[in-house]
């Protein structure tokens, strides 16, 4: 966790505070960019221009949210424009990319405890578009409405796709009878 002595060191511009910064969160802010681009150089690209954002605005974060929220939001926001670049933004509202997923990644189930890499299997089979609400939702804890306004979809779309993506995940990890039940 980031201090607030450290954010306020950023602000005055201490470049080895930035530096710290950039060490205790760079394993979370690339694994988020992974997961939501799926190649490991373009998740370095969003991780570097997420930082960039941070650099910029941190005279801007009135510490409302933790640092690490506004910080995972950078990084969504980030990813989001780096898809739109690369023209496979398309693609994430028509279902049809799929990407890899980091196995070594930590995640969990709701009310199950699963393997963890059958999970990164059942994740990978997921449509982007389904995957990509489900992260953001489920690990990073985003509401739908801030889900809906960076991918340009209604709140309800993002509820759906959440319930979709959820009921695909148990269906592969639970078996058929158990996704039925939901």
């Amino acid at each position: 966790m980031v201090s607030r002595e450290l954010l306020d060191a950023c602000r005055r511009g201490d470049p080895s505070a930035f530096e710290e910064v950039v060490r205790l969160t760079h394993r979370h802010v690339y694994t988020q960019a992974y997961r939501l681009v799926g190649d490991r150089q373009e998740a370095e690209d969003v991780a570097q221009d997420a930082y960039l954002r941070v650099y910029r605005g941190l005279a801007g974060f009135r510490e409302e949210a933790q640092f690490e929220t506004w910080l995972y939001r950078i990084v969504a926001n980030a990813a989001i424009t780096h898809l739109r670049r690369r023209r496979s933004f398309g693609d994430l509202l028509t279902e049809t990319e799929q990407l890899s997923f980091d196995p070594a990644a930590p995640m969990e189930v709701a009310e199950e405890t699963v393997d963890r890499d059958a999970l990164a299997r059942a994740l990978e089979e997921l449509p982007l578009s389904l995957r990509s609400v489900v992260v953001l939702k489920d690990v990073y804890g985003l509401s739908a409405r801030e889900i809906g306004d960076e991918f340009g979809i209604s709140e309800g779309a993002v509820k759906v796709r959440v319930h979709r993506a959820r009921k695909r995940l148990k269906e592969r990890l639970l078996g058929p009878a158990a996704a039925a039940a939901t």
